[in-house]
């Protein structure tokens, strides 16, 4: 990256975090452009170098937040659907350390980000964002264990709302128990590993 391509992508950054600070107090409807300049120490006609308006930021703030997610991930972007299908199914299961270690630690590490999106879920369009996980990650895995192609969503629906709901309970403890613990308390909820009556 030379020193102008760094300047650019240092300088989107810091229109994406102001976007995101903005966000916390405020509807991306009500949210200017001149409040994003104003909080990102930039110019109007710096902001216009980047992007036409708003809304363009915004898709590229979604793309931020979710390439910031991915990275904590040790997985080939690229591939991903071709390896769910070549794999071993006892890899296919991501209830598993491998995959809710790194889940956890970017939502610790990133609480401020994570809640914002949540808040702003359908300006983030993270529908779109889940659309895209079913289609290239969570279909093909479904599709592997014979999951009626019917049955997919519900069943996708289902684990997703209930790890979500454990997410947000720690988060609103600031996520002070350790993830050992959310990591046990996900693993037993999702794969019935614990008797609760034992």
């Amino acid at each position: 990256m030379n020193k102008n391509e760094s300047k650019y992508f240092n300088t989107a950054i810091r229109m994406d975090e102001a976007l995101i600070t903005l966000l916390e107090k405020k509807d991306f409807e009500y949210i200017t452009i001149k409040e994003i300049c104003d909080t990102a120490g930039v110019n109007r006609s710096t902001f216009y170098l980047h992007y036409e308006n708003t809304s363009d930021l915004l898709k590229e703030t979604t793309r931020y937040i979710m390439d910031k997610h991915l990275a904590y991930y040790e997985i080939d972007k690229e591939r991903i659907s071709l390896q769910f299908e070549t794999c071993k199914r006892d890899e296919l299961l991501f209830i598993t350390d491998k995959y809710l270690a790194p889940y956890l630690t970017f939502i610790k590490e990133n609480q401020r980000l994570f809640k914002v999106s949540i808040k702003h879920f359908n300006s983030f369009n993270m529908n779109e964002v889940y659309g895209r996980m079913f289609e290239h990650i969570f279909n093909p895995i479904l599709e592997r264990f014979h999951v009626p192609e019917k049955e997919r969503s519900y069943m996708m629906k289902f684990y997703l709302t209930g790890v979500f709901a454990i997410v947000m309970e720690w988060l609103e403890k600031n996520c002070s128990d350790d993830m050992e613990t959310v990591t046990r308390v996900i693993t037993d909820c999702v794969m019935g590993e614990r008797n609760v009556n034992g």
